[in-house]
């Protein structure tokens, strides 16, 4: 086969969808298309507008392809979401938006069904989080939708299939705490058999898999040539991860943000995973488990409405750090290492110019994810990819309260975009790590700061 250096990007975010270029030999994303991942309100529950991201998919492939040859396309797509299909490919049922309530509907009958977090590695969530609840609610309650369903497909392999006709599963989406996996058999957990879904469930394969090529109509939809290589999909934290298991030598760890913060601890201290504190265990791209740990940071972050660009004077510093003003656990209240503690703000935060605002938010957030990497016996440099790489103070709370160096992924781009596009490599190719460590000066005063707002976190005080 002809070497693979461009690879469209298919980006499924929570937040928006994405197509883009990547250049593996470059290391280089360009022609980069976005668009808001909107969720409907009509049909039986809230959902995922699923064809009008197929319509901006092959717009954004369009678009490339006219500007740019394709040699290769790849899929990523956030995690808590999956496809019920029919035998003629459509949606038995629409794609749940797992922040819909429904499956907490029927929790004390899903909870008595689910396998243990020893067996699984995925602790029990709210909502749709949990995938397995997804389908017990659905089965449950549309059961004659569902005996339509021929196969049940993790998300970024639904759209593979829409591209290939070539319907497959992978361990980094089923195994995203859907309660679906065990990843230390490597296989379907408990629950799948126990509810009779193993007959739905495609061959498992891997992210580096070729599916297939492009459908002709989609080739003509297009404009792009028959025979393009459409690669199998990768969970989108888990493309962030690939990067630096091509790269890096243990132990590190990854902090993948976004609208949620994932944080991966690669070769670290053994510990044991606390499920209340949502802890979890991933499964890479190699099918192996990783010791994980999350919480929504980014969408946190929208929800206080700070002001990225507000300049941080050294008065904002002494108002925060020597005024005590801190947000305490947890924004929202329903995920992360203080999952349900309603803690608010301590101080006068309306006092804050939009500058130290912005600080004491941004502390908030490097705060939390120390707390993730410690439970998961995070060790090593710490390397942060997404959005909050950007942010200084972000960055300077993580390596005041870790003691380890921090370090930025990737070289302008996020590890995502990246890490789906280095699936065309294979599995055995090592790349040289672009990671480098951030040039930090961290106030002094953070380490006694946040040992004051952890002590306060960890008695409920907040």
């Amino acid at each position: 086969m002809t070497p693979i250096r461009n690879v469209a990007v298919i980006d499924v975010g929570k937040t928006n969808g994405k197509v883009a270029l990547f250049d593996v030999v470059e290391g280089r994303e360009s022609h980069v298309h976005s668009t808001a991942n909107t969720v409907l309100k009509d049909g039986p529950y809230p959902h995922y507008d699923i064809e009008n991201l197929w319509r901006f998919f092959l717009d954004g492939m369009r678009k490339i392809g006219a500007q740019e040859k394709i040699d290769a396309i790849a899929i990523t797509a956030h995690g808590a979401s999956i496809t019920l299909v029919d035998a003629d490919g459509h949606l038995a049922l629409p794609v749940l938006d797992y922040e819909f309530d429904g499956p907490d509907r029927l929790k004390a009958e899903y909870d008595a069904v689910r396998p243990p977090f020893s067996e699984t590695g995925s602790p029990r969530l709210v909502c749709g989080l949990n995938v397995g609840a997804q389908l017990y609610w659905q089965a449950k309650t549309f059961p004659e939708d569902f005996a339509r369903v021929s196969s049940i497909i993790p998300y970024p392999q639904y759209w593979a299939m829409r591209l290939t006709g070539v319907r497959a599963s992978e361990p980094t989406s089923i195994g995203a705490h859907t309660d679906l996996w065990n990843p230390y058999a490597r296989d379907y957990s408990s629950l799948v058999d126990a509810m009779g879904w193993r007959k739905l469930m495609p061959e498992v394969g891997t992210a580096f898999d070729i599916l297939g090529t492009l459908r002709p109509e989609i080739g003509e939809a297009t404009g792009l040539p028959a025979g393009i290589p459409v690669f199998s999909g990768i969970h989108d934290s888990n493309a962030s991860l690939l990067t630096h298991l091509k790269a890096d030598d243990p132990p590190f760890s990854v902090v993948s943000t976004g609208t949620w913060v994932i944080c991966f601890s690669v070769g670290g201290k053994d510990v044991a995973l606390d499920e209340a504190r949502d802890t979890l265990v991933n499964v890479n791209a190699f099918g192996d488990p990783v010791p994980s740990s999350r919480f929504m940071g980014g969408r946190a972050f929208a929800l206080l409405e700070a002001d990225a660009k507000a300049e941080i004077t050294d008065a904002d510093r002494d108002a925060v750090l020597d005024g005590r003003v801190m947000l305490m656990p947890s924004v929202p209240d329903d995920s992360g290492p203080f999952v349900g503690r309603k803690g608010g703000w301590r101080g006068d935060e309306k006092a804050l110019t939009p500058g130290g605002y912005l600080y004491a938010v941004s502390l908030h957030l490097g705060m939390m994810t120390a707390v993730s990497l410690e439970l998961i016996g995070a060790d090593g440099p710490v390397v942060v990819e997404g959005p909050l790489a950007a942010n200084t103070t972000f960055l300077e709370t993580l390596q005041a309260v870790t003691g380890r160096p921090v370090m930025l992924g990737g070289s302008g781009v996020t590890g995502t975009a990246a890490g789906t596009a280095l699936l065309a490599l294979g599995r055995d190719a090592r790349i040289a790590s672009h990671s480098r460590v951030a040039a930090l000066s961290p106030d002094p005063r953070i380490s006694a700061y946040a040992a004051e707002w952890r002590k306060i976190s960890e008695d409920g005080q907040g």
